[in-house]
């Protein structure tokens, strides 16, 4: 099957130009981490609306059918070959992508990064980073759970590709704002009592961003410790699927209606609002992700016509409550 969706990307790859060039603009790639994510395809929806309103700009839409970095890295590759005219990449893999990237820059093709950076070695490889500030989203989902635990607890941290820049400062985020102090290099230490917290035996969870492995992962975790003070998920995978979600939080709703247990998650997808409101969870803090895939396009055209970028250029965050559910996202 990743044959064939390699094979199926490189087909589509080839077509784009002919239908860019008869038109006299651009053909710009944005490529996520993965096709079959709920949040990703609100960037795709922003990307197909700046083809729509801005001049000369064709959006090229493709990447992985699931989360698999050697395939995106193959697609970029692919794309570096057809001589597309700038391409726009969540890295899943950021130093492998960076490697790539040398090819694209020795081709003369523009690049940018969105939801995901490079590491800051390699960042002189892409023109500017579009998206959230990774950083502040751990910050945000500590002080969702600090609210709630002022005297800190046990609590574990489930996150997205080991090798992702964006969740590994996430995580850092997280970390630095329940210690009180600088826990290090991204993804920062575990904590061990720092600032009342301590991270339990078999956390942080590596997802791999899959829906299924991160609902298996937590449902075992609060299963093997029923005294749980908190679980912290850097990605929306963790709810991505509803009746899976629904089925691993209800038995924890009244834990979490009463304080003892606190569930927080990084964005702000629909199917997390509903949860939320029905008491399955106590926070989100959401990225705007059809805003990168808009803004891709018009800095990358911005680039082509000669223009300067905004680096870094924050698309912003929503931070919801129980409370606020119903009026958070912007």
């Amino acid at each position: 099957m990743k044959k064939l969706l390699t094979a199926t990307a490189l087909l589509g790859a080839l077509a784009a130009p002919a239908f860019a060039e008869s038109h006299g603009g651009y053909t710009f790639a944005l490529v996520p981490k993965a096709m079959n994510n709920p949040f990703f395809d609100l960037a795709r929806d922003g990307c197909y609306k700046a083809q729509e309103e801005i001049e000369g700009v064709t959006c090229e839409y493709i990447g992985p059918g699931e989360h698999t970095e050697l395939e995106q890295i193959q697609i970029v590759q692919d794309l570096i070959t057809k001589g597309v005219d700038g391409i726009a990449v969540s890295p899943s893999n950021a130093p492998a992508m960076a490697k790539t990237l040398k090819e694209a820059e020795a081709a003369g093709i523009p690049v940018i990064t969105w939801d995901a950076d490079l590491l800051e070695d390699d960042k002189g490889l892409r023109a500017a980073f579009v998206g959230t500030n990774n950083y502040d989203i751990g910050v945000e989902l500590a002080k969702l759970v600090q609210a709630r635990h002022p005297d800190g607890g046990t609590i574990c941290l489930q996150t997205g590709g080991a090798a992702a820049a964006n969740h590994n400062e996430r995580l850092k985020g997280a970390r630095d704002t329940l210690a009180g102090e600088d826990m290090g290099e991204a993804p920062g230490d575990m904590l061990d009592g720092q600032g009342g917290w301590t991270e339990i035996s078999g956390c942080p969870l590596i997802t791999n961003d899959d829906g299924n492995v991160a609902v298996q992962g937590m449902t075992d975790i609060l299963a093997a410790n029923p005294d749980l003070t908190a679980f912290l998920s850097t990605g929306a995978f963790t709810q991505w699927f509803d009746n899976a979600y629904r089925g691993a939080a209800e038995p924890y709703k009244d834990k979490m209606a009463s304080g003892d247990l606190t569930i927080v998650v990084a964005d702000t997808l629909p199917m997390q609002i509903a949860q939320t409101k029905d008491g399955l969870g106590n926070g989100l803090v959401g990225q705007r992700p059809f805003e990168m895939g808009y803004l891709a396009m018009q800095m990358l055209k911005d680039l082509k016509d000669g223009g300067s970028l905004q680096d870094p250029t924050y698309t912003g965050l929503d931070v919801c409550t129980n409370d606020n559910i119903d009026s958070c996202v912007e």
